[in-house]
């Protein structure tokens, strides 16, 4: 049987790739900074799939949290098979609004949590000759909207960069790049989820199962639903500096994910 490891996996996407991949047999290594809500849904999904549901209570905004997943990962004992790099966070402002400690908080979870998470598992799994990795990144990667598009960009970048380093290895690895999807994502960040129209809301089950699909397939970049893919597209087409300029007008307050 094969382990699949989540960070942030107690809400939203995290939560939606647990259920799934609890459903398709696969034992879990869930990752958040609750404990209570984490064993809470260990428990769940063990007593509904019979998988086993490993706890780690870790924040990956310290360094303390980023180095209990590394272990974690580089266990050769218990193996990984599939990471998932899903905890993650907006910011509710423009630039010079932000305080800067949130700013580089953001680039610790979105950046430097996933590249060493990224690094250890791709280590062990390159070794065994075989695995996964699945960075959860944004369509806000490919539209310029500060620190939070930023660093979604940077991991679309990185993972691309990865897959084809790695490629022969057995080791796969994609970013995949949701739209706005129904979780506590906005909240927490403080965003008016109701100013965002009805049509560009996705459901984070059907997320993960065309993301899995995509995996399966050995896209590197995976933007799981036909209305942003068009959208993405269409930036891809567009001058840049009008893109910049609609990014400018609308601010960060309601970045997708």
């Amino acid at each position: 049987m094969t382990t699949a490891l989540i960070t942030g996996a107690t809400a939203g996407i995290g939560a939606a790739f647990a259920r799934r991949l609890a459903a398709d047999g696969h034992d879990l290594v869930l990752v958040a900074r609750g404990a209570a809500r984490l064993r809470e849904l260990a428990v769940d999904l063990h007593d509904r799939h019979g998988v086993e549901a490993e706890v780690l209570v870790a924040d990956l905004s310290q360094e303390s949290g980023i180095t209990a997943v590394e272990t974690r990962l580089a266990d050769r004992r218990n193996p990984v098979d599939l990471l998932v790099n899903n905890a993650g966070f907006g910011i509710r402002g423009r630039y010079l609004e932000v305080p800067m400690a949130e700013e580089l908080t953001m680039l610790k979870v979105h950046c430097e949590a996933v590249l060493r998470l990224t690094s250890a598992a791709a280590e062990a799994m390159r070794e065994r000759r075989r695995g996964a990795v699945v960075n959860v990144a944004s369509v806000a990667a490919f539209v310029p909207r500060g620190t939070y598009g930023a660093s979604k960009a940077w991991v679309v970048q990185f993972t691309q960069g990865v897959a084809r380093d790695l490629a022969g290895t057995g080791v796969r690895l994609m970013a995949l790049c949701p739209g706005f999807v129904r979780t506590e994502f906005h909240q927490r960040a403080g965003m008016d989820a109701d100013r965002i129209p009805g049509w560009m809301w996705l459901d984070a089950d059907r997320l993960v199962a065309a993301a899995l699909r995509d995996l399966a397939r050995g896209r590197t970049v995976s933007v799981p639903d036909p209305r942003y893919k068009a959208i993405t597209g269409l930036l891809r087409l567009a001058p840049r500096q009008a893109v910049s300029r609609v990014s400018s007008s609308a601010g960060r307050k309601y970045g997708p994910r």
